[in-house]
């Protein structure tokens, strides 16, 4: 993404953008954007994603995006860049865990190609594939930082480290 100057205008500051989203929803972005200097609230555009990702079930659609476009007065393109670029917002529905199975070097050495087998064979889905009830979605991710605990995944906002298949289905037992 270009680096800019000055912020991005779309759509008339003053106009009222409460009825873009329910009062709690607005509330929460409002928090982001109090964040940096009115003249920058398109700042705010991560945080207002993931709030948004997270008051629909974990993802993000067009017309979301637009209206989160239209609550920060930028262009939808300036939206949907940013939500392509990260791997943290999703475009399509995930299931109620997400479980997130890193596949980089230290995790492949130390056997994810294994845990995905299981996680496959377990739940009977490949990565970007919810099950049926809708309970799991499984996504694979490059690099979450736990290089010291591979294999590890990410449920939620919780690390699970040295996996084995045995681990993996104890915390999928756990899971509601």
């Amino acid at each position: 993404m270009t680096m800019r100057s000055e912020p991005m205008q779309r759509v008339d500051k003053k106009a009222d953008k409460s009825g873009l989203f329910e009062p709690d929803l607005c509330a929460a972005i409002d928090k982001w954007v109090a964040k940096y200097p009115p003249e920058w609230k398109q700042s705010a555009v991560m945080g207002a994603l993931m709030e948004v990702q997270g008051a629909n079930g974990g993802w993000l659609t067009q017309t979301l995006m637009d209206k989160v476009a239209d609550y920060l007065d930028m262009p939808p393109i300036a939206v949907y860049e940013v939500a392509t670029f990260y791997s943290m917002y999703e475009l399509q529905p995930v299931g109620r865990h997400k479980i997130c199975l890193c596949t980089n070097v230290s995790c492949l050495i130390n056997g994810s190609e294994g845990i995905l087998d299981h996680i496959r064979q377990r739940l009977g889905i490949g990565f970007g594939e919810v099950t049926a009830d809708g309970r799991f979605s499984l996504k694979e991710v490059e690099c979450l930082g736990a290089c010291g605990g591979a294999p590890m995944m990410q449920i939620g906002t919780k690390y699970y480290e040295n996996l084995t298949p045995e681990l993996v289905d104890s915390i999928l037992d756990g899971l509601d």
